[in-house]
């Protein structure tokens, strides 16, 4: 009996060894290879736009997280669910097949609806999550004559979640924010966001940055265009809030020179006073949602979204009308010298991203 009972606990050590080197070897490695981006990088243009100045004072603007091509109406996510040791009943990735079509979804609405600017988030160069897709690539084909330019905000060699299923991992991601324009920038910068989560898990988090483009305008001003997108599963909001402090002293610094400024994309917060669970009131399925601050800019600055229509669905579950936990984290901040026109929000059912894309049309005063 004695025996046996040795044979067991040897077994077990033997077990409790083997997963101690394989955690152990996975952090040691992701650490030696983590991310580390200067504060600002210049991003050459992947293709060049004919046009070098804005003529026209009225432009139309697309913001849309792509969710990596991997997150359509039929996915879960693992993550969303709050366990990084097991992916249970959950995905850690969408069929090929999914993936698949929801790539098509959404480059048929791209090519379908094209603006004067396209900035998307979460868009794949080479993830194994997407089967190594190169979304940045398949949209620049969609759009000839556009300036396109790609900044890295996700680059791990392996991210080995979750811990214990590494048959399943997550694996390796390359993937960032996408700007499309017709018209050429005179410069486009990939700027480092501040703040970080803690170690280990910040070796397999994202990057977060900005891409900030700049347009020559007829008048001499520059148009300032900015991509965001901020953090997320950041629980106690210092991570936004340190983001967003620092965006703020790019975003004013730019009004006061005289330019325009607009900047768009996913950021993870609802507009100030947007209520948000107004779409399923005191149904939230636990979720919360922070909103942006009153003040944060002065008033005279202009939230740009469409209140009736959700652009975030979470992703615990495969998406369900009526169940799915929906709100609205993607909008426009416009300077004082931008008139908002149109704003609107393509309800397209999540079919295609746990996001939704939003149109706007501003004039340049």
């Amino acid at each position: 009996m004695k025996s046996i009972f040795k044979i067991i606990l040897k077994g077990l050590l033997w077990i409790a060894l083997l997963i101690l080197v394989y955690v152990g070897g996975v952090l040691i490695y992701g650490t030696v290879r983590d991310f580390q981006p200067d504060a600002e990088i210049a991003l050459d243009p992947v293709r060049e736009a004919k046009i070098t100045v804005i003529q026209d004072s009225i432009l139309t603007f697309t913001i849309w997280n792509l969710g990596y091509g991997g997150l359509g109406a039929e996915a879960n996510f693992f993550f969303d669910g709050g366990n990084m040791f097991f992916s249970g009943d959950r995905m850690v990735r969408s069929s090929k097949e999914n993936v698949e079509k929801y790539n098509e979804g959404i480059e048929t609405y791209i090519q379908g609806n094209p603006s004067d600017f396209m900035l998307f988030q979460e868009v794949e160069e080479r993830s194994k999550r997407s089967y190594y897709t190169n979304q940045f690539a398949n949209i620049s084909e969609l759009l000839p004559g556009y300036a396109n330019c790609y900044a890295v905000n996700y680059k791990v060699d392996w991210v080995p979640l979750p811990i214990f299923q590494p048959w399943k991992a997550y694996g390796a991601t390359d993937s960032g924010l996408g700007s499309f324009s017709k018209y050429q920038p005179e410069s486009s910068s990939r700027v480092q966001l501040p703040g970080t989560f803690d170690w280990p898990t910040r070796i397999f988090q994202l990057d977060r940055c900005a891409a900030i483009q700049r347009f020559k305008v007829n008048n001499g001003k520059e148009l300032v265009v900015i991509n965001v997108h901020n953090s997320a599963y950041d629980k106690d909001g210092s991570l936004k809030a340190a983001q967003m402090e620092f965006l703020n002293q790019i975003f004013l610094e730019e009004y006061e020179k005289g330019n325009y400024v607009i900047v768009g994309g996913d950021w993870n917060q609802c507009p100030p006073g947007f209520q948000f669970d107004k779409f399923m009131p005191g149904n939230t399925s636990g979720y919360t949602q922070t909103n942006i601050e009153h003040g944060y800019v002065p008033s005279d600055w202009t939230w740009c979204y469409d209140p009736n229509t959700p652009t975030n669905r979470k992703v615990r579950d495969s998406f369900r009308p009526g169940e799915t936990f929906i709100t609205l984290i993607d909008f426009f901040l416009i300077s004082p010298n931008v008139q908002l026109m149109k704003i609107q929000a393509d309800d397209l059912g999540f079919l295609f991203s746990d996001h939704q894309p939003v149109r706007m049309k501003v004039r340049l005063r």
